[in-house]
Parts: C-alpha cells; sequence; structure tokens
C-alpha cells in the first residue's frame, strides 16, 4: 500500500496540534526509537511525536486518517516482535508523555491509569496503599499500555491469569479520531460484542489505548519462595504439572537450568543461594495468612522431595534472598543478551506435559544445527522462552540457521497443540508463523477485524497479519 510522505505543511500542522518542541524529525530522531528491545527488525519514521493528551491523540489520527499517514505507536520500546517499529515509515507516537496515574478508586478496587505509567510505578502506587495489581511481566519498565497491547503475561499468570484478566476498562482513539469507552469500573458485562478484550492483545493496529481501568484486589499479606533442585531437566519438568494439582495452588512455578543461571550471575556479579544443581523448579506461594503460606509449603516440600525426586527444598523466606533470587530470574533475558552478539526468541506456550519432551527436541535441534539455544520459562503454564544465538556466526550462516530452527521449533509446538506466542505478541517478525499455525480462514477473520477497525490501514500498518 501507497502512503503519503509527510511535506513541510503536514509537519506544520502536526507541530500545531502537539507544539513543535514535541516533534522529532528524521534527521534528528535517535536509533533507539527505530527498534525494539530485541532489535530483530529495525526502521526509521519521519516524524516522532509526544503527545501528552487524549485530545492530542485523537487530532492527531484524524488528520493522519485524512492524509492517508501511516502512525505507529510506541511505549518503552520493550517488545521483543517488532510490534513498535515504523516499518511503513510516517509517525512514531510516543506515549511515554501520557503517564499520569488517574484515580485510586477503594470501593471499586479500580485504579485509572494512562498508557504510558510504568507497570514498576503501578506497583509502586498501589502496595503502598495495601492493594495488588497481580501481572508480572519480567520487564518491569514496560508501560502499561504496552502491557496491555499484547496482553502481557508473567511469573504470576499461573495462579493470577494474565493482563487481559485485569482490565477492567478502555478509552481507545480509533484510527480515524473518533474516542471510544470501552467497559468501566464494572466487575461483569453481557452487553454486546467485547470490544475491550478485541483491543487488548491488538498490538496497536486496532485502536490507541489512551486511559485504562485496573483491576486491584488486596496486597497478600504473606509471600515465600522455594527453590527446589533436581538432579536433571526432566526430573524438574515433570514434576510440575504435580505440584500445581496439589492441594495448594502456586503464585508462580518458574524452571530454571544450570546454564541460564550462570549467564544471570555473571551478568550481576553474584551468586545465588544453592546454585549448584543442574535443574531447579523456583516456586513462590502468597496468601493472607502464615499459617496457609505454611501449608502450602509443608504440602508441596513432602511432595517434592518424597514423590518426584527433588534432592532437597531451600526457603527463599527473607528479604536478601528473595531479592538475590528473583532479580537473577529476572535478569536472564539480559544476561543472555550480554552472552552473545545477537540473539533471537521463539515464545512458544504448550501444553504443560509436553514441556519435557519439547526442550529434549530443543537441545537436539541445537547440537544438529551448531548453534547455541539456552532457554528458560513458566512452567506452571507452559510458557517457555527460547533464545538463538549468534555468537560468531557469519551474518549469512546465523540468518540460515536461524531460519531453519525457528521453522522446525513452531512446527514442532504445533504438532504438541503449541501456539506462536504466550506473552510476547506477533508484532512483525512472527507473522509468517502464525499464518501456519491458524490458517487462512482465521487470518481473513482478523483481517476482517482489521478492516472494520482502520479502513485505510493506515494504524501499525504490517503487523499480525
Amino acid at each position: 500500500m501507497t502512503y503519503k510522505i509527510l511535506t513541510k505543511e503536514d509537519i506544520a500542522t502536526l507541530g500545531r496540534i502537539v507544539g513543535t518542541e514535541h516533534i522529532i524529525l528524521k534527521k534528528d530522531i535517535a536509533i533507539d526509537l527505530t527498534h525494539d528491545e530485541l532489535g530483530a527488525v529495525s526502521a526509521y519514521p519521519e516524524i516522532v511525536i509526544e503527545v501528552n493528551q487524549t485530545k492530542q491523540v485523537s487530532a492527531i489520527m484524524k488528520y493522519a486518517f485524512q492524509e492517508h499517514i501511516p502512525v505507529t505507536v510506541r511505549g518503552s520500546g520493550t517488545g521483543l516482535v517488532g510490534a513498535c517499529v515504523p516499518i511503513e515509515g510516517g509517525i512514531l507516537l510516543d506515549m511515554t508523555k501520557l503517564n499520569n496515574i488517574i484515580e485510586l478508586d477503594p470501593i471499586n478496587m479500580t485504579l485509572r491509569v494512562e498508557p504510558g505509567v510504568l507497570l514498576m510505578e503501578i506497583a509502586e502506587y498501589v502496595e503502598k496503599e495495601g492493594y495488588f495489581y497481580a501481572p508480572d511481566p519480567g520487564e518491569k519498565s514496560a508501560t502499561i499500555g504496552g502491557n496491555i497491547a499484547t496482553n502481557a503475561g508473567g511469573m504470576r499468570a499461573v495462579k493470577y491469569g494474565v493482563t487481559r484478566d485485569w482490565i477492567r476498562g478502555l478509552e481507545v482513539v480509533l484510527p480515524n479520531g473518533e474516542t471510544i469507552q470501552t467497559g468501566g469500573k464494572i466487575v461483569k458485562n453481557s452487553s454486546g460484542y467485547a470490544i475491550k478484550d478485541l483491543i487488548i492483545g491488538s498490538e496497536g493496529t486496532l485502536g490507541i489505548i489512551t486511559e485504562a481501568t485496573l483491576k486491584l484486589i488486596q496486597k497478600p499479606k504473606k509471600s515465600v519462595s522455594m527453590l527446589i533442585p533436581f538432579l536433571n531437566r526432566e526430573d524438574a519438568i515433570e514434576a510440575v504439572p504435580q505440584v500445581i494439582s496439589a492441594h495448594s495452588l502456586p503464585t508462580a512455578v518458574e524452571f530454571l537450568e544450570a546454564s541460564s543461571l550462570r549467564f544471570s550471575e555473571e551478568f550481576l556479579g553474584k551468586r545465588i543461594p544453592h546454585a549448584n544443581y543442574d535443574a531447579y523448579l523456583l516456586i513462590s506461594f502468597d496468601g493472607t495468612t502464615q499459617s496457609q503460606i505454611d501449608s502450602d509449603v509443608d504440602i508441596i516440600s513432602d511432595m517434592c522431595v518424597n514423590q518426584l525426586g527433588a534432592i532437597d527444598v531451600y526457603l527463599v523466606d527473607t528479604e536478601e534472598r528473595m531479592s538475590s533470587v528473583w532479580s537473577a530470574r529476572g535478569a536472564f533475558l539480559e544476561a543472555i543478551k550480554a552472552s552473545t552478539t545477537e540473539i533471537d526468541e521463539c515464545d512458544v506456550v504448550l501444553p504443560r506435559e509436553y514441556i519435557g519432551p519439547y526442550l529434549a527436541f530443543t537441545d537436539a535441534l541445537s547440537q544438529e544445527l551448531g548453534i547455541r539455544i539456552p532457554y528458560f520459562g513458566h512452567a506452571g503454564d507452559g510458557n517457555l522462552h527460547i533464545y538463538f544465538c549468534k555468537d560468531d556466526l557469519s551474518d549469512g550462516v546465523w540468518q540460515k540457521k536461524r531460519d531453519i530452527g525457528f521453522e522446525k521449533m513452531y512446527e514442532k509446538a504445533f504438532t504438541y497443540g503449541g501456539l506462536v506466542s504466550g506473552e510476547h505478541g506477533i508484532g512483525y517478525v512472527k507473522k509468517t508463523y502464525l499464518e501456519k499455525q491458524v490458517g487462512q480462514t482465521q487470518i481473513k477473520l482478523m483481517q476482517g477485524i482489521k478492516k472494520v477497525f482502520d479502513p485505510t490501514n493506515i494504524l501499525n500498518p504490517g503487523k499480525i497479519t
């Protein structure tokens, strides 16, 4: 599709909407704004516009719709699939200054926020008031708008679900500039099609989120983690379904291997306690009483040691130990990136019973291709993060091995009933694999939805489908 190249008149008009101090022209655009965190795809926009009001977003979209100018929305840029990259040029809409916390409502237990508020800012704000927003993606500097756009998951999804489960309402600017409200502070809603849920996970292709109403709960009063070593990966993974089905509900069940821990320890410059085994489960519980936590710990400890082949169970129950272990887990992606020259990620999600066989396949593929493939994952919900590392391969060899490897990884995932992405989305770089997974009928349905929202295809064009 052909889009309009911005003229001086266009730039002047856009400058009048936001103020010229809030626009950056192509010659002055920093390279960091041309790619996301992974950097697998990059492109320069013609102009970057910083917005701080919904009415500015609406006015920009009305003008872009009228003039047929492509618009790509960007938050913190922490994505991994190129969703915030302006591959068609045009306008890059920077939402990070639209970042106010509007209202904490204790009666309805909701928090209204603008999309540029960071995940860590939300946690700090609500927890000091005794409340809890449960979604816990690893990148705490991501914006809530980006989390909603990708339906981010995180480590607490096994108990609390994903971002979609915590969004009560949205304010959205459509591609033609019209602003709509969908959902609200209400708990239940059976009023027509679920427009809110279409926007969640749409990666900025259907509308621009300018406000969100988040569900809150009371903050759990107690929490504890358990670091449980096993002789090998197979024993650790096989233990997960039984841990999940026990008479306790973990907050998180993470799978760790020695190699990933070593990367993280080297990256952080410190060792975590008991890091001398080949495979681990990192399990956490939270609750309202110590007796409840103690009961959960006793059940899982006894099961793991006496039935599931665990070597031992180490309680992570002090601030220092919690910080050490969870900061190591949180640093895995950055540590793997620091260990190589370039990475690409396979973000598959599988039924839990196939995690072990799939990781065995991954190890065999690593040997077959002669390429390093470290991994870690949310074992409790079957979401694995598998990284292809370029190391010292030439560009041509790297691209060939990566492409062959990804084809085989996704083909194998599909045979197990797996999906292309558990939480990082499709963006630009995973489109081909989505089509192979869902087939032409579902792709056409998605394209039809896109056309209803965005008939001229100006909003984040070239993504998902």
